[in-house]
């Protein structure tokens, strides 16, 4: 099998404008998407430029709803850039097999691909290509891709003139236009998403030259969009980018119960991001019981330094076939009692397995076996996980919940868990 950068390709996953996304591994066997550029692209002194920038910017961004860049060459021929394989369906496809989603998919959906925007933004990048195709329904959650040759490719001589970079149907006017472009037009085309896993088109069908003009002088088919959703898509597809709401404006108004008493209790998959109503102030502090004086019996695996990993390590085995090795095959749904909470940087989860963290795109997994004690505090809207090993390591995870409300649901769903896991 053909080799790229060292890592062996399986087979080819796609192929667009920009070149091909090939399924390869690593030599110790785990996953990634290698995103190789057309050569036509490569020749070009302005994409090279611009590729290497693009792909220095990625890899900070980090938190659960993006696929974390592991390695890149930037400066060879052909150049590539290797991300986290992240198995599951594009939203296109799942919305193909399974039609329009509900008003609570949507809201879970909006949600999740808000706090991806939040990542990026916050790095200096713009996606400027959101759409259906370019989400992975993974079992955790949305997660969005391909903002890294997309991106450095739009600046380049190759793209012709009076052309615009991008998916019409999903293109900002400004875009379409040829204007300045600001993290605002992925908040639009993050409307025209809703719009299509709603059932619908926000700018009907057509030509890719009628889809654009109508994005920039027509108004939005909201039709398909449930009524308790139709505001807050139709801020989106505001046609001025200052009148469309931030990233974090649409956490707010999508997540923030007191915002919508309606809102569902359970989204139809386990998100990246659980906030669920809890009391007024956060509960009691959590005392779990004391560690026995001497670690169990068990023999406590070693632990090892973190590393980028594709897919949750912790995830349980399928009972009905043999346990595939590290990084082969898809994730298994999880099965028993969890927490998973995260911003836009960081993340944590507790299950029966153990503690993971990520912090800025970099995991460490713990096993109860090696865990000592797990404590958690806080400080104005800031939640910290600790957790110690019994071989004297000390290892603390962050979280940022911006409201005393979402802290205080973190709160109320982290202390059950402990307590089923820590008393065990």
């Amino acid at each position: 099998m053909e080799r790229i950068g060292g890592y062996l390709v399986e087979r080819r996953l796609g192929e667009g404008g920009m070149g091909t996304v090939y399924l390869a591994r690593t030599r110790g066997g785990r996953a990634v998407a290698l995103k190789v550029a057309k050569a036509e692209l490569a020749a070009d002194p302005v994409f090279r430029e611009r590729f290497r920038s693009e792909v220095e910017a990625a890899r900070a961004v980090g938190g659960f709803h993006t696929a974390p860049v592991v390695d890149a060459d930037v400066d060879g021929d052909p150049l590539w850039l290797a991300t986290a394989y992240i198995p599951g369906p594009t939203l296109a496809a799942r919305l193909a097999a399974e039609g329009a989603m509900d008003e609570p998919g949507l809201r879970s959906l909006g949600a999740a691909l808000a706090e991806a925007l939040e990542s990026i933004h916050a790095c200096g990048l713009v996606h400027r290509d959101l759409k259906p195709g370019n989400i992975i329904m993974a079992v955790d959650g949305p997660r969005v891709l391909d903002f890294g040759i997309a991106r450095a490719a739009e600046s380049t001589r190759l793209t012709a003139t009076g052309t615009a970079f991008g998916t019409p149907g999903f293109l900002a006017p400004e875009q379409a236009l040829g204007h300045d472009v600001t993290g605002a037009a992925d908040v639009f085309a993050l409307g025209a998403v809703l719009v299509a896993a709603a059932g619908g088109s926000a700018w009907g069908e057509g030509t890719p030259m009628g889809l654009m003009y109508r994005s920039v002088h027509e108004p939005p088919d909201l039709s398909a969009v449930p009524a308790g959703l139709a505001d807050l898509v139709s801020a989106c597809l505001a046609k001025e980018p200052a009148d469309r709401p931030t990233p974090a404006a649409l956490l707010d108004r999508l997540t923030d119960p007191a915002s919508d008493p309606a809102r569902p209790t359970a989204p139809p998959y386990p998100p990246a991001l659980i906030a669920s109503p809890g009391p007024a102030t956060p509960p009691p502090a959590f005392t779990p019981p004391p560690p026995p004086a001497t670690p169990p019996q068990a023999a406590a695996p070693q632990y090892q330094h973190p590393v980028q990993t594709a897919t949750p390590p912790h995830l349980p085995a399928q009972p009905a076939t043999p346990p595939a090795p590290y990084g082969f095959g898809p994730p298994m749904p999880y099965g028993t009692p969890e927490v998973v909470l995260a911003d836009a940087q960081s993340g944590a989860v507790v299950n029966a397995t153990g503690v993971l963290f990520e912090v800025a795109g970099v995991t460490a997994d713990f096993a109860w076996a090696e865990i000592a004690h797990v404590g958690r505090h806080w400080r104005g809207n800031r939640l910290t996980l600790t957790v110690r090993l019994w071989d004297g390591g000390v290892y603390s995870c962050e979280l940022n919940a911006r409201r005393r409300a979402r802290l205080t649901a973190w709160v109320a769903q982290l202390d059950p868990v402990l307590t089923r896991y820590l008393t065990r």
